[in-house]
């Protein structure tokens, strides 16, 4: 069975921009302005009310500007990030950076970005200026190759930002001698009526109007759109009509309100009016969600009694229908997304409506829920499908532990979420934040706990996945004490794996042997065989390697992969396929090693698991090596090079294998000699991890080869 690619936007050289999901229309002058400010300038932002389409022609500048940096453009979406905190692992996360380490995220950042020619676009950041302007400052004074393009409703307040603002589209009139018809926002709304009514036709008899309704709505992008669903139900002419109606209301309303987003408030307020009550009472219950959401959860979040779960898919439909919500399909699925205006104005009505803390609490349970269902799944068939559904949810996992952490009484909830999302921690590229939320949330779960103990063991484990195993083994040590104060046997079970993972990383063997031997022999009764069973006997398996009890790590790890096997577990696997790859490679069998070895890498394409490619590949430059392909063994030991300066600390700084790795070098150095052996290591170092990983794979072809 052949499995769906996950391969994370990160390991693209090109970038990672959005699709644009509709047509652009009009803004000529503004994106040939664009082009020569970000040619002339290092930091552009691009201000402008709300629904002025700031992000819009941010990215349509982008995909027409792509081809000029080499290694690509990248979009950083902050609309519904909370906390400024989080501004560096956002950015982080959308470059696709999986450093696992303990370095400071600015650090990991920068070194990344390095001397890359690349656009960076950050999205939305006006809620979040302090935090944004210091990292941009930062990154472009450590990284002179580097260009930032922002959007925010104001400027960033840095001496060198050239500020860019987007005025509304060109309305009927601002030119006199324009066409009616080639005016740019008549253009738009003619573009987003086609849509709505196929067979609308901009003529002579609605010219008129259209022109008209254009001049009321100020030219501002959403309040046309908004004004074009009303086609289903409404000529051009009623629409105008009850327009004015609206705006004369409005009038007195607010004296304060810039005319132009008392326009914006109407046309939104009007698109409200236009929802039956129940798609109102929905509108404002799914302004909980960040980002994107399932249907399944607006049915658990927004229903009750008032709002049947039976009925949520309809209204769903309708509010899709009405342009207040974005329909996203893709392999994976279709997911849901409230346009950021309307979600701010969503807001306002949940807190009239009193029910912000409400939706908020439930919004925490399902998401606790869901990562509980993910743990209990993780180990079975459906592994690539939790890896990617979590990864997709990493926004509304945020927002729910946020409430959690600052809500009174709730500080226990977001220990328990944080444990239960210890796959996705470790095995979906979040490590660092992982880290700091648990370190987090125990700092504010002080008393001895099953909870807590459970905290204490993930964060041990996400400690070693970031090769901190100091941090490591204090963790589980104290897991282990306050878990016996408890009598909760599972941890102590667990404390003693996680201590040997951390013995391991550390060189010391022998301790290692006894406390993942222990481990074992006592997880054997258990069912859930992640992350306690599996990973200590993979783990052991690498210590008798290391001590040269070759047959028995074999034997240990074709057993486990005929469990992995049974159980349609991966993630694991790939690691039993690379320590398999280790003993082969020692008993000199080297086709078998590289077999094993690039099944296991193959296996990681499907997650974002960096740390274990790396290691992999370190493994396959001393297959090569074994076979005489120095030349392509020392391509390989270029880009890890490389590629280990943003992923963390080399080898999670194991002796057994920062060993290996040296004599590697050594190797390959004596056999091409000091000048050939430089120009492979530095071919390679040019090889981003998607390009050394298909030439470890054999899928490029190389002299060796």
């Amino acid at each position: 069975m052949r499995l769906p690619m996950a391969t994370p936007t990160g390991w693209r050289r090109e970038g990672n921009l959005p699709a644009e999901l509709t047509s652009f229309v009009g803004r000529t002058r503004l994106l040939a302005n664009l082009k020569r400010h970000l040619g002339e300038s290092r930091l552009v932002t691009v201000t402008g009310i709300g629904g002025v389409g700031k992000s819009r022609t941010v990215l349509r500048l982008a995909h027409q500007v792509r081809a000029q940096y080499e290694d690509g453009v990248w979009f950083a979406d902050l609309a519904r990030l909370q906390d400024s905190g989080m501004v560096r692992h956002t950015i982080a996360s959308a470059l696709g950076i999986a450093d696992q380490s303990s370095r400071a995220a600015s650090e990991t950042l920068s070194e990344w970005v390095g001397d890359r020619d690349m656009l960076l676009i950050i999205d939305t950041c006006e809620h979040l200026v302090q935090g944004c302007a210091e990292l941009v400052e930062e990154l472009l004074e450590s990284n002179p190759r580097l260009k930032v393009l922002a959007t925010s409703r104001q400027s960033l307040h840095l001496p060198y930002e050239h500020v860019v603002p987007v005025p509304p589209l060109q309305v009927p009139g601002d030119d006199p001698a324009e066409s009616l018809f080639t005016n740019e926002s008549v253009q738009l709304f003619a573009a987003r009526a086609g849509a709505v009514v196929p067979d609308f036709v901009l003529d002579e008899r609605n010219i008129g109007a259209v022109a008209e309704l254009c001049r009321r709505l100020d030219g501002i992008p959403l309040a046309i759109e908004l004004a074009a669903v009303r086609l289903r139900a409404l000529s051009v002419e009623q629409i105008v009509e009850l327009l004015a109606d609206r705006f004369s209301l409005l009038a007195g309303a607010s004296r304060t309100a810039l005319p132009r987003h008392q326009t914006l408030r109407a046309a939104i307020g009007w698109s409200h009016e236009l929802c039956d009550p129940a798609e109102r009472l929905l509108w404002a219950r799914l302004s909980v969600f960040a980002g994107d959401f399932e249907l399944d959860a607006a049915r658990f979040v927004c229903a009750d009694e008032r709002l049947p779960a039976e009925r949520i898919t309809d209204l769903v439909t309708g509010l899709v229908e009405k342009s207040v919500l974005l329909i996203r399909s893709n392999h994976a699925g279709v997911r849901y997304k409230l346009i950021d205006t309307l979600a701010e104005y969503g807001e306002e009505w949940l807190d009239k409506l009193g029910e912000r803390e409400r939706m908020r609490q439930q919004h925490l349970d399902y998401y606790l829920a869901l990562a509980q269902r993910g743990e209990d799944a993780w180990s079975g068939p459906r592994q690539i499908y939790w890896f990617v559904r979590m990864r997709q949810e990493h926004d509304n996992v945020r927002v729910a532990l946020e409430h959690a952490l600052r809500t009174p009484g709730s500080a226990a909830q977001a220990l328990t979420l944080l444990s239960s999302l210890w796959f996705m921690w470790v095995c979906c590229g979040f490590a660092r934040e992982g880290r700091l939320y648990l370190e987090r949330a125990l700092h504010a779960n002080p008393g001895v706990s099953k909870e807590r103990c459970k905290a204490l063991w993930v964060l041990s484990y996400v400690r070693s996945a970031q090769g901190d195993s100091a941090g490591a083994l204090e963790a589980a040590e104290q897991c282990s004490s306050e878990a016996v104060r408890v009598g909760d046997s599972k941890a102590v079970i667990l404390a003693s794996k996680m201590q040997g993972t951390a013995a391991l990383l550390q060189g010391d063997l022998q301790k290692a042997s006894a406390l993942l031997g222990v481990a074992i022999e006592f997880n054997t009764d258990n069912k859930e065989l992640n992350p306690g069973l599996l990973p200590a006997i993979v783990e052991l398996s690498l210590v008798l390697s290391s001590q040269g009890e070759l047959y028995e790590a074999e034997s240990l790890l074709v057993d486990c992969l005929q469990v992995f096997r049974e159980r349609g577990e991966l993630w694991v696997s790939s690691y039993a396929q690379w320590a398999l790859s280790i003993t082969r490679l020692a008993t000199r069998r080297t086709s078998q090693a590289l077999e094993s070895a690039r099944e296991g890498v193959r296996i990681k394409r499907y997650f974002h698991d960096t740390l274990g490619t790396l290691l992999g590949l370190e493994t396959m430059a001393r297959i090569f090596a074994a076979d005489e392909q120095f030349e392509t063994a020392a391509k390989l030991l270029g880009a890890l090079q490389q590629n280990w300066r943003t992923a963390g600390l080399p080898m999670l700084g194991a002796p057994f294998l920062t060993g290996d790795h040296e004599r590697c070098i050594k190797e390959c150095q004596k056999a091409l000699g000091e000048a050939a052996y430089r120009a492979a290591f530095d071919e390679g170092a040019r090889l981003d991890l998607d390009e050394v990983s298909a030439l470890a794979l054999g899928e490029l072809d190389t002299p060796d080869a």
